[in-house]
């Protein structure tokens, strides 16, 4: 199983964490994600190959930025 783990700047509360979660659930391969706005991370299980760039995408489309 591959695991990413994101920096994502935005979230604000369990509300984003959620939108996140509920936005990559629908990415086929996607297995679990956590997601802590605290910690401004996002973390995805893959039971398949995912790109990053899906992910990535899925993330900023919500509103959300991606730092390195």
């Amino acid at each position: 199983m591959q695991e990413i783990i994101l920096n994502v700047e935005g979230m604000a509360c369990t509300g984003c964490e959620n939108r996140i979660k509920n936005a990559l659930a629908l990415i086929d391969g996607v297995e679990s994600v956590e997601a802590s706005f605290e910690k401004h991370f996002v973390n995805v299980k893959l039971s398949k190959d995912v790109s990053l760039d899906i992910i990535s995408e899925a993330i900023e489309d919500l509103g959300f930025s991606i730092k390195c």
